[in-house]
């Protein structure tokens, strides 16, 4: 159970999904940490996936891993970044991973023989799971953010539970509804209607938000806040104008332009014994607009072209790693999306050779693997700047095995189980793994120490003998080519502990000013406060290439 005086704030979304609940509650919950209160986010998605490790990127945008191994929704990524501290997996809950206990509950008898349905038992295993959180972390404030809609159907149960707790601990629990304000071009004014009826939808549950955020393109005006207040039933300072800003890290400094750090604490009945301090967030988002000499990047990927439309949400993690990176070095990276499939039979290859650094992402699947590969033997022969993250690197190692080694047979299992020469395999404790058919949860999964060799590129960038990497991959340099790999000039400057497994691969800079892959996802770990060094390595590699 949660500690006694435990504060939730939920954020629901209106009529309308993706106008920003993810950031709205990231925003919030540094806000409250900024005034001292210890804040665990959650995020619950109504799907009924066990968690998010089995859906296509660019139908879901990427799988954020926890550090423990978690596959969750892409949201969980920017409440660490924003909290600057990791999550758990108790602050993470899907439909599927409710529906999952209680099936487990009733085998086992858990229900002592009654009738099981969905009030009160998986009512109640939800409110359990948030009390559970809010008692693991030992916070003060849960942020919980319910995906989706408040039309949605799926989201009923999870509003039950919400309502059930606030009807039981009504000083301490508020609701916050992110709700859009179309403004139609034919017309010309902001309308109010969709989140009215956002907010009926809300009553017919019994819930009545405390507060609204009013999302739109501009600043919302005084008369349509008066007219929300009337229709809507909020206090009108409760209110909030959240007009599109230039960065998503500008919205808590704008929510603070309405005092909504004060009106939270207030609504919650919790003191204001630290005044907020968002000098060290200040200064970092200046330091992303005022930019800095222009790095030109390209992302060599596949999961962004969906139709005539680009999902760039696929490598989210990646963007803003680049971006925290580029900050923190003074240099403001283009990005650029180059689809594999474009260089699948090495035409058109050479344009690689405009860009300041190259950057193959992680992945799965045969689809563009030969446009990949053709790029990647174009920035280490014209000396470009690469980086590889984790399929990325297996397919830098690849390359390396065809066109320096001559092992023209050389390629990864994935692809070819039957390649003459194997240099990424599967891993031994995936192979009994996937015999039985069970793909969901099972790769190598969350954080693990890696060992860094000194006098690499790595270790300089790290600048310490043993890291901790998010891992999220079935696959690895096949050991048995190792040595041949290094005869031929490829340094492993990051391994197991053990040496088993080669975590990062590298060339020497007296051959390349960087061209290195790391097995792991550091992209998942870079922070708006806490840049990742491989990425800020990797932009420093580029800005030098430009010369600026």
């Amino acid at each position: 159970m949660a500690l006694d005086g435990h504060k939730y704030l939920f954020v629901l979304g209106g009529v309308m999904s993706g106008v920003g609940k993810g950031i709205a509650s990231s925003s919030m919950g540094l806000i409250l940490k900024e005034r001292g209160y210890e804040v665990n986010l959650v995020k619950i998605d109504p799907y009924l996936n066990v968690d998010a490790g089995t859906m296509n990127p660019t139908e879901h945008g990427e799988v954020f891993v926890l550090s423990s191994g978690l596959e969750t929704d892409q949201d969980m990524g920017n409440y660490e970044r924003f909290l600057n501290r990791d999550l758990g997996p108790e602050d993470y809950m899907t439909s599927g991973m409710v529906y999952q206990s209680v099936i487990n509950r009733e085998r086992a008898l858990g229900y002592n023989g009654r009738f099981v349905e969905a009030i009160p038992h998986v009512r109640d295993e939800i409110i359990e799971r948030l009390e559970a959180a809010a008692s693991h972390n030992g916070s003060n404030v849960s942020v919980i953010e319910i995906g989706g809609t408040v039309g949605d159907f799926q989201n009923a149960l999870f509003i039950e539970a919400a309502r059930v707790m606030r009807l039981k601990h009504p000083d301490d629990v508020r609701f916050v509804l992110v709700s859009y304000l179309p403004v139609p071009n034919t017309i010309g004014e902001m309308k109010t209607k969709p989140t009215q009826s956002a907010v009926r939808e809300l009553n017919s549950y019994g819930v009545q938000p405390d507060f609204i955020l009013a999302r739109s393109n501009d600043p919302m005006d005084e008369k349509r806040k008066e007219k929300l207040a009337i229709w809507c039933n909020v206090r009108p300072d409760r209110i909030i104008s959240a007009p599109d800003v230039e960065s998503i890290y500008d919205v808590p400094l704008n929510f603070e332009k309405d005092n909504l750090g004060d009106l939270l604490l207030d609504a919650l009945s919790l003191p204001k014994d630290k005044p907020a301090d968002f000098s060290a967030w200040n200064d970092f988002v200046s330091r992303i607009k005022a930019g800095g000499p222009e790095v030109r990047i390209g992302i060599v990927g596949k999961y962004f072209d969906t139709g005539d439309f680009v999902l760039s949400d696929a490598y989210l993690s990646v963007i803003e790693a680049l971006k925290f990176s580029g900050a923190s070095i003074g240099v403001k990276p283009k990005i650029e999306w180059l689809n594999a499939k474009d260089f699948q039979n090495g035409e058109g290859v050479e344009k690689l050779g405009d860009y300041d650094g190259i950057i193959v992402p992680g992945g799965f699947g045969e689809t563009g693997i030969e446009g990949k590969l053709h790029a990647i033997r174009y920035v280490r022969e014209h000396k470009i700047p690469y980086f590889g993250l984790c399929y990325g690197m297996q397919l830098m190692v690849v390359e390396y095995a065809r066109n320096v080694l001559g092992l023209a047979g050389a390629h990864t299992v994935e692809i070819n189980p039957d390649a003459e020469h194997p240099v990424v395999a599967m891993m031994d404790a995936q192979k009994e793994i996937l015999a039985k058919g069970e793909y969901g949860g099972t790769m190598r999964l969350g954080n693990y120490t890696e060992h860094v060799i000194p006098g690499t590129i790595a270790h300089s960038a790290y600048g310490r003998d043993e890291v901790e990497e998010r891992h999220r991959h079935r696959y690895e340099i096949n050991p048995a080519y190792v040595e041949q790999l290094k005869a031929a000039g490829l340094v492993f400057s990051g391994t197991s502990p053990d040496g088993v497994l080669m975590e990062i691969a590298e060339l020497p800079q007296s051959v390349h000013p960087f061209f290195l892959g790391t097995q792991a996802h550091p992209e998942l770990i870079a922070r708006p406060l806490a840049p990742h060094p491989l990425f800020s390595a990797f932009l420093a590699a580029s800005r030098a290439k430009r010369g600026v």
